[in-house]
């Protein structure tokens, strides 16, 4: 079986973060399948379109550096930028039939675009095609925001996807609200840090975030008020965060303004292997979204055995229990001041073994590649 990925977010030279978890899907997917993606990814720079061609662990990528159209945003610059993308990922998809052979499904990753380009796949090649969601839109209002054209668009090319699958029920019930699918399958991302050593419990009072800095979903400016709080009973607090965005530059000036300057270090991003060393290191992990269809980062957290503080925002509540960390309502600076002390003093009930142990075998590489390929097989028998 040969599937192809075409995700809408995935680690490359410019993020090595970005659809980190679709990745680790595909690399889940390659021990069982013949397993390409195809990466497409638009640039303003002459100098920067081309492509280039990563492989590891049985997972081929292409990656495709598209021209994107010069000048401001309009209605007829975003067609022209649709229409170079699907050119493109016409052009990739030639290009992986010559060299790796003809696919024989596709699996596009998060709306639109990705999934137009798998719906014109099938009706030119009669390749089907399967979608999974990952994307908090659907649950945070921004969805309802997009233009009704969109809306119908996407309708419409969902009804032609052989199937759908979202990472957690309340992400799949939401798409179906939305009329996007009337049923789903839940197949959860993978928990990487499984197989590495369990490390020693870090120092408490020692935080990690990891996370998008775009507050409005991230909330880490709401970490750090109610780190400054904390450090009023316990000033040896201190925070690390690991991530970038367009928020960094406000959340570094409210450091300041907090005077938490020399408490908090901001690491940028950084690849998956180093964030995993850097969990492995702290004494807990923050999770202080106001919305989550997953939390891979939850997961990665209870994985090395460390005790998470999240919020009630969605995914984290399929993880978080009482013997692994502490849960709190999204945009509470109290309720997360007082859970960092709480944990802090009581940092030795959390026992690295237990936590790691909370964690379900479901979200391992070899269940969710077994999930996904009970669906291929699926799509395949009955197409």
């Amino acid at each position: 079986m040969h599937v192809l990925f075409i995700p809408k977010w995935f680690p490359g030279r410019h993020d090595p973060q970005l659809g980190d978890f679709i990745r680790k899907q595909g690399l889940a997917v390659a021990t069982r399948a013949r397993t390409s993606v195809l990466v497409l990814v638009g640039v303003r720079d002459d100098a920067l379109v081309g492509t280039e061609v990563r492989e590891e662990a049985g997972l081929w990528e292409l990656h495709c550096y598209y021209r994107l159209q010069d000048g401001p945003s309009s209605p007829a610059s975003r067609m022209r930028n649709a229409w170079a993308y699907l050119r493109a990922g016409l052009q990739g998809w030639e290009r992986i039939v010559r060299e790796r052979g003809r696919p024989d499904l596709v699996h596009a990753h998060i709306l639109v675009r990705p999934v137009a380009l798998a719906r014109l796949l099938q009706r030119r090649f009669r390749v089907p095609y399967l979608v999974s969601e990952q994307s908090s839109v659907f649950l945070d209002g921004s969805w309802e925001k997009r233009s009704a054209m969109e809306q119908r668009m996407a309708r419409r090319l969902m009804r032609h996807a052989a199937m759908v699958t979202a990472v957690s029920p309340w992400l799949g019930d939401a798409l179906v609200t939305q009329g996007l699918c009337t049923k789903y399958e839940v197949v959860p991302n993978v928990i990487p840090g499984l197989d590495r050593p369990l490390p020693p419990a870090g120092r408490p009072g020692h935080f990690l975030v990891v996370a998008d800095l775009v507050d409005r979903t991230k909330n880490v400016s709401g970490v750090l008020r109610a780190l400054r709080a904390a450090r009023l009973e316990r000033p040896d607090l201190r925070l690390d965060i690991i991530g970038d965005g367009p928020d960094r530059a406000a959340l570094e000036a409210l450091c300041q303004e907090l005077s938490l300057g020399g408490s908090v270090h901001f690491l940028g991003r950084l690849a998956n292997s180093a964030v995993l060393d850097h969990m492995a290191g702290c004494g807990a992990v923050v999770v202080n979204s106001n919305v989550e269809t997953f939390s891979v980062v939850t997961g990665e957290s209870l994985a090395l055995g460390k005790p998470v503080i999240a919020t009630r925002c969605g995914g984290p509540v399929a993880f978080v229990t009482a013997e692994n960390g502490i849960l709190v309502e999204p945009r509470d600076d109290n309720a997360l001041a007082a859970a960092m002390l709480d944990l802090t003093r009581g940092a030795d009930r959390f026992h690295p073994d237990l936590v790691r142990r909370s964690v379900d075998r479901r979200f391992s590489p070899q269940a969710v590649a077994g999930g996904f390929i009970s669906l291929y097989e699926q799509v395949l028998h009955h197409g």
